[in-house]
């Protein structure tokens, strides 16, 4: 993976985030990370932050239906760094840590 995409994972808990979240195939894309995640409550299944020109993150959560269609996306722009996992968790309602 990218330096970018490795910074937004560990922003987002490391190895703690994946076991909690589900998330599975993560992509390095060229200024951020894509990975699907497990079942939650607005029942999206796919997430990309990247980052934007203003040093901050954008998030989109989507459906990605079995042929490859984006549905119900929701787009979070120019979260800062610390808001990542909140963020995550009022979208999913999935928690990324323990703690």
């Amino acid at each position: 993976m990218s330096d970018i995409a490795n910074t937004i994972y560990r922003q987002l808990g490391g190895n703690k985030f994946r076991v909690m979240t589900g998330a599975k195939m993560m992509v390095s894309t060229e200024n951020g990370i894509r990975m699907r995640i497990g079942r939650n409550k607005t029942n999206a299944n796919f997430m990309e932050v990247s980052l934007n020109s203003l040093d901050l993150y954008d998030i989109t959560f989507a459906k990605l239906t079995k042929m490859g269609e984006m549905k119900s996306v929701k787009t979070y722009d120019n979260v800062y760094n610390d808001m990542l996992t909140d963020t995550f968790t009022s979208h999913t309602g999935m928690y990324t840590s323990l703690f």
